[in-house]
């Protein structure tokens, strides 16, 4: 079978001596490799390129954005993670698994849709695996000090701890907003609409999620739930999986009456540092349910 290999370098602890590795190790059962570093002009168009199976090895935002594209292309996606948090692969119970077992469990696998949504705004449209959402997330990716979180030594405490910082001080947003029809409006330190059982720096905020439910959970801390929130952040490693930690509710249609605010898209932010005036304001919809990709995963 003919196999179209995305690697990120740069992910993890992954360098470019592991793409030999990798295609060696692709190779040995039985698979034409056609690679791509994702950090190389053309990656794009390989996935263009026919094949049986697209293997993405890195991290959650190069899963992301290959997931992106394969959006009604009808080929099954297999990944390698080799990221930092690994949300996407934890999600679909890969973690914590040897490359060669993973390799193995494509001839015999099982099959897990994920749901791709769409956000739309006054920007145009745009697919997210993870999530949309403004407060506490949103801040955090628009200050400018967000690349620490990758060049720590332990990036997914960093992480934690910064947010744990930043919980302690954020102020409530004003918030006029629609789930399937029924009015959410409020003050929110924090609002996001997840697909994935993990976001962030491995935080479980959806203890319902499942891959393929066509249905987001949207996480809504108020100020009353700020304490709730800090001693998730505070006691994570006693349990990450605590459930019931914030309120969430279940949906497919989520509309917000943007005023520019800090919103974002995955790991894209909105707005755009240039963005023209009739990109800032506006309604944001974000749609789950009608779009998905196929991941392989062991049965």
């Amino acid at each position: 079978m003919r196999v179209t290999l995305i690697h990120n370098p740069g992910a993890g602890k992954q360098g470019p001596r592991d793409a030999a590795r990798l295609c060696e190790l692709l190779g040995a059962r039985g698979y034409k490799v056609r690679y791509r570093s994702s950090k190389e002009k053309g990656w794009k168009r390989a996935l263009k390129k026919h094949a049986g199976l697209v293997v993405v090895a890195g991290g959650d935002g190069t899963v992301a954005k290959v997931t992106r594209r394969m959006v009604g292309r009808g080929i099954p996606v297999a990944v390698l993670p080799s990221g930092t948090a690994n949300n996407i692969a934890r999600t679909l119970g890969l973690v914590e698994q040897p490359f060669e077992k993973l390799v193995r469990s494509w001839e015999n696998p099982r099959r897990v849709k994920l749901d791709v949504g769409i956000a739309a705004g006054p920007w145009g449209e745009r697919y997210f695996v993870e999530g949309v959402g403004a407060g506490l997330f949103a801040d955090l990716l628009a200050n400018p000090s967000a690349e620490r979180m990758k060049n720590s030594r332990h990036p997914v405490e960093s992480g934690l701890e910064r947010l744990r910082k930043a919980a302690l001080r954020c102020e409530p947003l004003e918030l006029k907003a629609r789930l399937d029809g029924k009015d959410i409006s409020g003050r929110y330190l924090l609002m996001e609409a997840v697909n994935l059982a993990y976001v962030g720096p491995n935080l479980h905020l959806a203890h319902d999620s499942q891959p393929g439910d066509a249905r987001f959970d949207v996480v809504l801390v108020t100020e009353d739930e700020r304490e709730r929130l800090l001693h998730y952040l505070e006691h994570w490693q006693d349990n990450r999986e605590r459930l019931a930690i914030l309120p969430t509710r279940r949906g497919r249609h989520l509309k917000i009456e943007w005023t520019g605010f800090a919103l974002h898209i995955d790991d894209k932010l909105r707005p755009k540092a240039k963005a023209k005036p009739k990109e800032i304001a506006g309604l944001v919809e974000a749609c789950i349910g009608n779009h998905s990709v196929e991941f392989l995963a062991p049965d």
